[in-house]
């Protein structure tokens, strides 16, 4: 079980940076995560996906890497982390 207490605001932030700085194709391919299905984090009006950008901020926490399988995206997974954390997180929006 994945236990997120090491995991901070600003590992989180970091996390952007890297994926605005990568791409979104180059970071899914280098963190082995894929876009969002249901919801999405808001950060200085873009949006971001929220359970790829949590497992990165992860591995930044703690060195260990984890898969998309590891933990959930959802309301009881990944987006109560990110609202602890003091992110906004929405509905995704259709393409």
């Amino acid at each position: 079980m994945v236990t997120w207490n090491r995991v901070t605001r600003n590992d989180v932030l970091h996390a952007i940076e890297e994926y605005d700085r990568l791409g979104s194709d180059n970071f899914f391919r280098e963190r082995g995560f894929g876009p969002s299905r249901t919801y999405e984090l808001v950060w200085e009006d873009r949006r971001y996906p929220h359970k790829a950008l949590l497992g990165a901020a992860y591995e930044f926490a703690t060195g260990q890497r984890l898969a998309s399988g590891d933990f959930e995206g959802g309301k009881a997974g990944a987006v109560a982390v990110l609202r602890r954390l003091g992110f906004t997180i929405a509905p995704r929006r259709s393409a």
